[in-house]
């Protein structure tokens, strides 16, 4: 039996687990809602009520078939993981590494929002994860004066940021290294306001620009 979405259906914004699940996913593969309704062979009205309706309770065939269309897990789409580190999943019997071109390093880097920041403290190493944007080249992410982040500035850190599609397998790593430093500059400081969209998870004000030069960036991908 087909499920059906409600006659009230209209557009609107995703909303509930699943349907921002559904939405980020196709977003990531460049996928329209028409054509992931067709990859799935269901109605584009039901799967914009399974986006858009939080109470949306689709069956475990559709959900099979929304998880075929989008090139992931069940397990995914409903949340299963949500709580797990990522690269938990079985590697591949014969996996492929490739190491990425600098040019392949920066457009990855470049499209990617979150990463992870490596820099000796005084009480040792830590590694804390960084929401950010690239400028111009630069590594640039806000912070508070007296936050770990801050400690970057005036030492050489790293910056890493990967993604990881346990359901294939498949994955790719970019590590950049490079001197970072505190943006003094006030037009500096007012251009990236500007031009850099990486507002602070945490919230809270957030005033203190850091910019991360690189000077050597590598990275590999891995297929199966």
């Amino acid at each position: 039996m087909t499920e059906q979405a409600p006659s009230h259906t209209v557009e609107g914004r995703p909303a509930g687990d699943l349907g921002r699940r559904i939405t980020q996913r196709r977003t990531e593969l460049g996928l329209t809602r028409k054509e992931t309704a067709a990859r799935a062979g269901m109605a584009t009205a039901y799967l914009q009520y399974l986006e858009e309706q939080p109470t949306a309770a689709p069956g475990t065939g559709s959900l099979l078939k929304l998880a075929g269309a989008l090139k992931t897990t069940v397990w995914h789409l409903t949340g299963g993981d949500t709580e797990l580190p990522a690269g938990l999943g079985r590697a591949a019997r014969t996996p492929r590494f490739t190491e990425l071109t600098e040019a392949e390093c920066r457009s990855l880097l470049a499209t990617h929002g979150v990463g992870r920041l490596a820099v000796i403290t005084d009480s040792g190493p830590v590694v804390v994860p960084v929401n950010y944007t690239v400028v111009e080249g630069a590594i640039v992410f806000r912070t508070d004066s007296g936050s770990t982040p801050a400690e970057a500035a005036g030492r050489q850190v790293a910056f890493e940021v990967d993604r990881i599609d346990e359901a294939f397998s498949e994955g790719w790593s970019v590590l950049a290294r490079g001197p970072a430093r505190a943006v003094t500059d006030p037009e500096e400081s007012t251009r990236l306001d500007m031009e850099a969209y990486s507002t602070p998870w945490v919230g809270g004000r957030r005033e203190l620009w850091l910019s991360i030069e690189p000077v050597a960036v590598t990275g590999r991908r891995i297929r199966v």
